[in-house]
């Protein structure tokens, strides 16, 4: 989305992907506490409760006494892969669809808002059809208790060996509605782009430009979606052993809304929210700005391998 780019489909897939699991890394912590929050319910009045998290702050505290700073990161191998995997395909897609449209456009016509939304659209509906199950993975070796916590192949083993082959697609249908979100982030970021540029009258968005609206664009997104982000969480997760016996499964993400609203009232489809648009707005503005610079750096590596390799033809 940098303008003047002149990368392939294929070079904003490896940028857009070094970007996105740099900025899961610095965050990833804030990503553990908000899937946390989003699965726990807000109800239980013990504060001491290690597995009740009333703010980012206690549960970052309760984290680090009941499983130590490894707790802050479990499942990170599978969210990188996960994030590698769903970032490559979204920006390879978004951009091999954009590239395609715009080129059958007569010259110096500009994509509709409406446009740039349907293409963002389909590029994460592509992705999240492809990469859930390590989604789900994630989601279970994030909220899984220390003593039953497994490794990325024996997580996804139990999941196919209780829940068959389609456990590894649990919240497909809200992650196919939620693609509204990363729509609406590019879409928007976009817009803003092209108006930030004219105000300042800059050919090129400076890392700290870049940094506010990435930000911006990220938080509109977060705030409309987050409900349905809440309940295809819940979908994946699986209650310890524990709580397995008085919980009683969702049938579907309207449930979860209902059964979270008769508990909880509105308040409760926001659970984490806090962390979630802490996580999503740094992760969003750092994806921005090493998207960017990775694009830089990726068109001279082209640059040389393409030149090491008619030197060999040579």
């Amino acid at each position: 989305m940098a303008g003047g780019s002149k990368l392939s489909p294929f070079g904003h897939a490896i940028a857009g992907t070094g970007g996105a699991m740099f900025a899961l890394t610095c965050t990833y912590p804030l990503d553990i506490i908000k899937t946390r929050m989003q699965v726990r319910s807000r109800t239980a009045t013990n504060a001491s409760d290690p597995n009740v998290y009333l703010s980012t702050t206690d549960a970052v505290q309760k984290i680090l006494k009941t499983e130590g700073l490894p707790g802050l990161y479990a499942g990170l191998l599978s969210g990188l892969l996960g994030t590698a995997s769903q970032n490559f395909a979204y920006f390879y897609w978004y951009t091999f669809i954009r590239t395609g449209y715009v080129n059958r456009q007569p010259a110096g016509v500009a994509i509709s808002t409406i446009m740039e939304l349907l293409i963002g659209a389909g590029a994460g509906a592509l992705a999240q059809i492809f990469t859930i199950p390590v989604a789900v993975v994630t989601t279970r070796q994030q909220t899984m208790p220390l003593g039953e916590r497994q490794d990325l192949m024996s997580t996804a083993k139990e999941i196919v060996d209780d829940e068959g082959w389609t456990g590894l697609w649990k919240g497909l249908k809200p992650s196919l509605v939620l693609v509204i979100n990363p729509a609406i982030t590019y879409g928007m970021y976009s817009r803003i782009q092209e108006v930030v540029l004219k105000a300042f009258k800059r050919k090129d968005m400076t890392p700290g430009l870049v940094f506010l609206v990435g930000a911006l664009a990220k938080i509109l997104a977060t705030v409309v979606t987050y409900p349905y982000i809440m309940a295809k969480v819940r979908l994946q997760w699986k209650p310890s052993k524990k709580d397995a016996e008085t919980h009683k499964p969702y049938t579907g993400a309207i449930d979860v809304l209902q059964r979270v609203f008769e508990k909880e009232g509105v308040k409760g489809w926001y659970t984490g929210m806090q962390a979630q648009i802490s996580k999503a707005v740094i992760s969003q503005a750092l994806l921005f700005m090493v998207k960017d610079q990775l694009e830089k750096y990726t068109i001279v590596l082209f640059a040389l391998l393409a030149k090491q390799k008619l030197q060999k033809v040579k």
